[in-house]
């Protein structure tokens, strides 16, 4: 197989003018890939997980040497400032108005009954929280405890939560995911198996938000979440950074958190109610909250600072349209310093996404390397990904370049380690006509695209192309594949749980010498393909009939 593709690119770079037809999906330009530069990979991935830069935190000192790395590679690559109107870091740079909250001095999560008994939930272990809100110090006392179920309030599918309970002031008890979670296919109110974005833990506090919770904490159970108590131990714990508002947070809850499963099942239990009874409850339409009759209370103290990270920007100019842009994103930053393993505390992000900001740059090495294409590129490193997207969600609310003149874009999130595959994973297919583009792309490769195998999981709402399809822009996501050269599906299984279980999010995810990198030049060559596609055409690709960003898209084209 691999014999037979290296063929096949090779006759394919003789033909000059000869396009790729990809099942009747239309001419796309063929283009042929340069060297992609795997030390620059390695060594990039190295610097910027070393303990040197402490985990690349916003605002910390790993993030002034993670700028400075980034501005010099782009340079040495041959990019030109991509925020020439800033005059802060020659151009290179957007600032990024953000809130760190640090919380201190965490009070035990105390649960009253109607006979006066309570119960004590110790933080970190039991349970998490944080605020949203500007606040010295976060005192909640006798707040009465509701639970909401999936805390979803869709008037298009004729499901409310809240439908008849008022929970001003009050604590609400949210399960993550969406309510049809567990059906085996894509059938279902919520998408089925496919998590949407009312399944996000950022979207079940913003309801509750939205409903006048004081407080929200989602139930952590690992299946529906997709991810161990461990991550969420990891994420909450540290300092947490907010977009900066004018009000200070003020609408927001005083408290959001997560509880662990069988403390959800205590507090449940206390008020006369069974929570696996009341989980298959909540699953069915119609589904009505339930007051415990009990009463809430935690407090914590805060140290709030306001600064600006930054994201990075370079761009190499198109030839014949430079006022049209591709976009490359990934996000440079990770957790810093965060809950200590074996005396290790800083969650140094190698993989998670160390690897992706270094693709940045091999992938800007590569086009500049085959001269300047026609359209404009633009290589985007954002911070705060890990916060909730908030560096990529304030470039496209405030975009250097004109979403309207912006083609589409490739996202890269952590690059697999497990060695190469026959197949890639791609998050969210069928969306756009950009999967045409990475059709063909994998059809010269040799690789065959496949639907994510886990969509509960709502991949496609944690990285930072989220921000630009709620926009209208057009953008590419897709991981290693699930099959593996080496072992097929039960090796990229195993894998794939290994880093879950060990590294993501964990002082586990460090740079290890011995890594196999045939997969992620693989796939880098993938990246490489379809952004090279995007700047040498002049199609206009857009989401497909139906799609919930269409309309937003059209919009802005047709404002443009």
């Amino acid at each position: 197989m691999r014999l037979l593709t290296l063929a096949l690119v090779s006759a394919l770079a003789l033909s000059g003018c000869k396009k790729i037809d990809d099942s009747g999906s239309g001419s796309l330009p063929e283009v042929s890939v340069p060297d992609l530069s795997e030390a620059t990979m390695k060594d990039i991935t190295r610097t910027l997980s070393s303990d040197a830069f402490e985990g690349r935190a916003p605002g910390t000192a790993g993030e002034e040497k993670t700028v400075a790395l980034m501005i010099e590679k782009f340079k040495a690559a041959g990019l030109e400032p991509g925020n020439p109107s800033s005059d802060k870091d020659g151009g290179w740079t957007q600032d990024v108005p953000l809130v760190e909250i640090a919380a201190k001095n965490f009070s035990p999560l105390i649960v009253t009954g109607k006979d006066g008994k309570a119960m004590s939930f110790a933080y970190g272990t039991e349970y998490v929280a944080g605020t949203y809100q500007e606040q010295a110090k976060i005192d909640i006392k006798d707040s009465d405890v509701v639970f909401v179920g999936y805390g979803i309030n869709a008037p298009e599918k004729g499901w409310n939560d809240y439908a008849g309970v008022d929970v001003k002031g009050k604590t609400v008890l949210i399960l993550v995911n969406d309510p049809d979670f567990e059906t085996p296919g894509l059938e279902g109110p919520f998408g089925g198996k496919a998590m949407t974005y009312y399944g996000r833990w950022t979207y079940k506090f913003e309801e509750a938000a939205r409903q006048g919770a004081a407080a929200a904490l989602i139930v952590h159970d690992t299946a529906p979440a997709a991810y161990g108590w461990n991550v969420v131990n990891s994420s909450w714990t540290g300092p947490q950074f907010l977009a900066q508002s004018k009000n200070g947070g003020a609408d927001q809850t005083k408290a959001n958190g997560w509880v662990q499963k069988d403390v959800a099942t205590k507090i449940m239990a206390a008020g006369g109610q069974d929570l696996a009874k009341a989980m298959a409850a909540a699953k069915t339409k119609g589904f009505k909250a339930v007051s415990l009759g009990l009463k809430a209370g935690v407090s914590f103290e805060n140290a709030i600072s306001k600064k600006n990270s930054r994201n990075i920007i370079g761009v190499l100019k198109g030839a014949k349209r430079p006022d049209e842009y591709v976009l490359y994103t990934a996000h440079w930053d990770h957790l810093g310093r965060c809950t200590p393993v074996d005396g290790d505390e800083i969650c140094n992000g190698a993989v998670d996404n160390a690897t992706g900001t270094a693709a940045l740059v091999a992938l800007a090495e590569a086009h500049k390397k085959a001269g300047a294409p026609d359209r404009s590129i633009v290589f985007l490193a954002v911070t705060a990904e890990e916060s909730g997207l908030l560096g990529s969600k304030y470039y496209a609310e405030n975009p250097i370049y004109p979403l309207a003149k912006t083609v589409g874009g490739v996202n890269m999130d952590a690059f697999s380690m497990s060695g190469p595959a026959k197949n890639l994973t791609v998050i969210g297919m069928g969306k756009s006509d950009l999967d045409s583009y990475l059709n063909a792309a994998a059809k010269i490769e040799g690789r065959t695209p496949d639907r994510e195998p886990t969509p509960e999981k709502g991949f496609y709402y944690r990285s930072d192309h989220f921000s630009f399809a709620k926009l209208g822009v057009p953008m590419v996501y897709f991981e290693g594949g699930d099959d593996l050269v080496n072992g097929g599906k039960e090796a990229a299984e195993k894998a794939a749980k290994d880093y879950e279980e060990n590294r993501y999010h964990a002082p586990g995810d460090e740079f290890d010498e011995s890594w196999d990198w045939s997969g992620v030049m693989a796939d880098l060559r993938l990246y490489y393909r379809v952004g090279r596609m995007l700047a040498m055409t002049s199609a206009w690709p857009n989401w497909v009939e139906g799609d919930e960003f269409r309309a937003i898209r059209d919009k802005s084209r047709d404002a443009k």
